[in-house]
């Protein structure tokens, strides 16, 4: 089960790694094509967070049980703006 508090420390765990990996890049540690792919990686986790996030608020909105939220796939996390 996945509540709240856990989404939100993945969340910061995520950015904090994005974070670092800019670092690593900026101090030459690591090349583009290694930054660019983690990047794209991280993004794509963090949306399916915070997806998941807006499930389980959605549902306990309406009177449902959040922990039926479940985990939407990345082809379908990153659709929605496409």
């Amino acid at each position: 089960m996945t509540d709240d508090n856990s989404l939100f420390s993945r969340i910061d765990e995520l950015v904090a790694e994005e974070h670092e990996l800019r670092t690593k890049h900026a101090g030459g540690k690591i090349n583009d094509a290694d930054e660019h792919a983690r990047l794209r990686a991280l993004e794509v986790e963090l949306d399916q967070c915070w997806d998941l996030l807006r499930q389980r608020r959605a549902k306990r909105e309406f009177g449902e049980n959040p922990d039926s939220a479940q985990p939407r796939s990345a082809d379908t996390v990153e659709g929605y703006l496409n």
